[in-house]
């Protein structure tokens, strides 16, 4: 399996002098998903864990459901990239969201693409429950996280999703240039183990907003942690679907949303 980042020559500049330095880089590529042999979507994606990818995405668009049976077969690309996914599903197991859906393109920062409308979303499901979590505990799940990063610390550009039980235990944790990737790949390969239901924490380091939390809700992941900043309509989802929601975890601060 090829790395997932490559290094560039760069100049790098600082205080007043420029030095040429070898600097490694995520590597992004086109991942094309098919099912059944047409075309379903293409994702701007980090090279690695490509079959947990499918599922997980597959599972949050509401094609498939936690017992669907699927076969990935991948091809592969001339330099050994996995350039496609093709996802044998049986035509009866096929759920309302590939029926709502139509072929799309997901670029690094893109959850939703390809829905013709809002009620293609297909949110339903009872309200999550939850409780307030420890600030030491939240501060240890960062730790964790940031210890377990394998390319970030390289590169300084994936984003990463970490899903914890809840004892604060490590479940998963995956990386990729895409936000909504990176959780992704996690939710699929917990669905792989049949340990999804153990998933009770996700730490997210970056921007939360609402195809983060639609795809945590249909997981039943309850409490989210992020880095970075919710969005408004995060916050509010967040609050309708019963997640407990922090921001800004940074040092020795948090902020709660709901």
């Amino acid at each position: 399996m090829p790395k997932p980042y490559i290094n560039y020559q760069a100049l790098n500049y600082k205080n007043g002098d420029s030095t040429e330095i070898s600097d490694a880089i995520t590597i992004e590529k086109a991942l094309q998903i098919s099912i059944n042999g047409e075309h379903f979507a293409v994702v701007m994606q980090t090279p690695g864990d490509e079959i947990n990818l499918c599922r997980g995405l597959l599972f949050s668009e509401d094609v498939i459901t936690t017992t669907t049976d699927v076969l990935f077969k991948t091809s592969l690309s001339k330099d050994g990239y996995i350039e496609e996914v093709n996802c044998i599903i049986k035509p009866l197991d096929l759920g309302d969201g590939f029926k709502s859906s139509r072929s799309l393109l997901s670029v690094s920062s893109c959850g939703i693409c390809g829905k013709q409308d809002l009620n293609d979303l297909n949110i339903n499901g009872e309200k999550l429950s939850t409780h307030l979590l420890d600030p030491n505990f939240i501060f240890d799940l960062k730790k964790q996280m940031q210890n377990s990063q394998p390319i970030f610390p390289i590169t300084g550009s994936t984003h990463g999703s970490a899903l914890f039980n809840e004892k604060g235990e490590l479940l998963t944790l995956k990386e990729d240039v895409g936000r909504h990737n990176s959780l992704d790949k996690s939710i699929g390969e917990l669905l792989t183990k049949n340990e999804l239901k153990q998933a009770k924490i996700l730490f997210f380091s970056g921007r939360l907003s609402f195809e983060i939390i639609f795809k945590s809700f249909r997981a039943k992941i309850p409490t989210i942690i992020a880095i970075s900043a919710p969005t408004s309509l995060a916050i509010d989802y967040a609050k309708e679907f019963g997640i407990t929601l922090y921001g800004f975890c940074r040092g020795d601060r948090f902020t709660r949303y709901s």
